[in-house]
């Protein structure tokens, strides 16, 4: 049996049904437009719940957003737009043919998935000690207010969805890593890459809304 030529292998990720790489391209990137956009009218549903309640018991959500750390909300936030930053250079290195560059960016945007999440379980966790649990498991009497549970709700459906959305990001890019470490990537295939890039970028907005949304209240 012959042994492929580079020509082939540099083409082995075509699939039959499209003419090249560019058209495959195209088309893979429209798909996972189309899927973003069934993220964005998904959070939609959620951020429409939180103006109607916001407008509904504007004192409530002044009250219980005291109970919200702004520092390591922050502190959160600037981890997510620095892994922005390492995941577009990381699509960068794939598209120079940069390997080892494309490796170590997507290690460190994994590391700071990591960190957001870690910060997030310790936020967690301090609320659960106090009693702040959403719906009829609320038993906090921190919040004088009777709806309190409410603004708890939204707030655990809101950042437990991001959050579930950042947990899938690090285990695509767990896989990309163990894809690029056998040289599947290239300057002429790299869509992986950049979809991901796409979708990471995306959780990345959605938290820069939901910061502000839920933390920075007054």
């Amino acid at each position: 049996m012959s042994k492929p030529s580079a020509l082939e292998e540099k083409l082995d990720h075509l699939q039959h049904h499209f003419i090249d790489s560019d058209q495959q391209f195209e088309a893979s990137k429209m798909g996972m437009w189309v899927f973003l956009v069934t993220e964005i009218l998904f959070f939609g549903g959620l951020f429409v719940a939180y103006i109607a309640y916001r407008a509904w018991y504007p004192d409530l959500y002044l009250l219980a957003s005291t109970e919200l750390d702004t520092f390591w909300g922050a502190v959160n936030t600037a981890v997510l737009i620095g892994s922005s930053l390492t995941v577009a250079m990381a699509i960068r290195s794939a598209q120079l043919n940069q390997i080892k560059g494309l490796i170590i960016n997507l290690y460190i945007t994994i590391g700071l998935a990591c960190v957001f999440m870690v910060i997030k379980y310790f936020e967690y966790a301090h609320k659960f000690e106090k009693g702040i649990l959403p719906g009829s498991y609320y038993s906090y009497e921190g919040i004088a207010h009777e709806k309190a549970n409410i603004f708890f709700s939204i707030y655990y459906m809101m950042t437990g969805l991001h959050g579930v959305h950042v947990l899938v990001g690090i285990g695509l890019m767990i896989w990309l890593v163990i894809k690029a470490k056998k040289k599947v990537f290239h300057s002429g295939y790299y869509t992986p890459v950049e979809i991901t890039g796409l979708y990471w970028h995306l959780v990345d907005i959605i938290w820069i809304f939901l910061f502000p949304l839920l933390y920075l209240i007054d």
